[in-house]
C-alpha cells in the first residue's frame, strides 16, 4: 500500500490550527546546540502518536526574519543551529527544526534537489547495517519508515532531507548525514519545493 503525503498535510493544518499569521515571525535564536547529542537507534516500524509530534515550540514551524542575498525558494540548513529556512523574500524565510547529522557525519556545501519522493522505500547503506544489524535490509515506505512522509534528495549524494518516525530527535545531532523533520513538517516542504531547488548546507566549525 503506498501512502499520500495528503494525509501528512491535512495533520499538520489540524495540529498548527491553520495557517501561521505574519505576527508570529520573530529572529532566529543564537547558534549554540552543538551540545546537543541523543544516542538513539534507528525504530523501523514505530509508528508515532500526535502528541508526539508536537515539537518544543522553539523547533516549530513557522515565519521568521531572515536577511539573505539567496532568491527566493532558496533552502538554507545552519546545522549549528538545527533549523532549515525556506527563502521566502523579503527578508523572511519559513523556518523548521530538524535532526542533523550526529559527531563524525556533519557536512556542508552547496547541492540541489534532484529528486523527490512520497513516503519512499528505506535502504539502509551498508555502513549503518554494520553499526546497527538487527536493521532491515529493505523496508517499503508507510508511517513506520524512518524515511517519513517524504524525501529531497541532495545532488548525488547519499543525503536527504526527510521525514521520521522518532520526532523525539528533532533538534538533536542523530543522523548519519541526513536532515530529519516531522512528518508534517516535511510534507508542508515537499509541497513547496521543486526538483532543482539550490541547497545550501552551512556548518559553524568548532573552534
Amino acid at each position: 500500500m503506498r501512502w499520500s503525503i495528503l494525509g501528512a498535510v491535512a495533520v499538520a493544518a489540524a495540529l498548527s490550527g491553520g495557517a501561521i499569521s505574519d505576527a508570529q515571525a520573530q529572529a532566529r535564536p543564537p547558534a549554540g546546540l552543538n551540545s546537543m547529542l541523543l544516542d538513539v537507534q534507528e525504530e523501523p516500524g514505530r509508528v508515532p502518536s500526535p502528541d508526539e509530534e508536537q515539537l518544543d515550540p522553539t523547533f516549530r514551524r513557522q515565519p521568521v526574519y531572515f536577511r539573505t542575498n539567496e532568491p527566493p525558494g532558496t533552502i538554507i540548513i545552519h546545522t549549528d543551529e538545527r533549523f532549515l529556512y525556506l527563502v521566502l523574500g523579503d527578508n523572511r524565510a519559513m523556518r523548521y527544526g530538524i535532526g542533523v547529522g550526529r559527531d563524525g557525519f556533519q557536512w556542508s556545501g552547496l547541492q540541489k534537489v534532484s529528486r523527490k519522493a512520497e513516503w519512499p522505500d528505506w535502504t539502509p547503506p551498508a555502513e549503518m547495517i554494520q553499526r546497527q544489524p538487527y536493521l532491515p535490509r529493505f523496508m517499503a515506505g508507510g508511517p513506520g519508515n524512518p524515511m517519513g512522509a517524504a524525501a529531497l534528495y541532495l545532488g548525488q549524494t547519499v543525503y536527504r532531507i526527510h521525514g521520521t518516525n522518532q520526532p523525539q530527535t528533532i533538534g538533536y545531532a542523530v543522523s548519519s548525514g541526513c536532515f530529519r523533520l516531522v512528518n508534517s513538517d516535511v510534507a508542508d516542504l515537499y509541497s513547496r519545493v521543486p526538483v532543482g531547488t539550490k541547497v545550501i548546507i552551512r556548518q559553524t566549525p568548532a573552534l
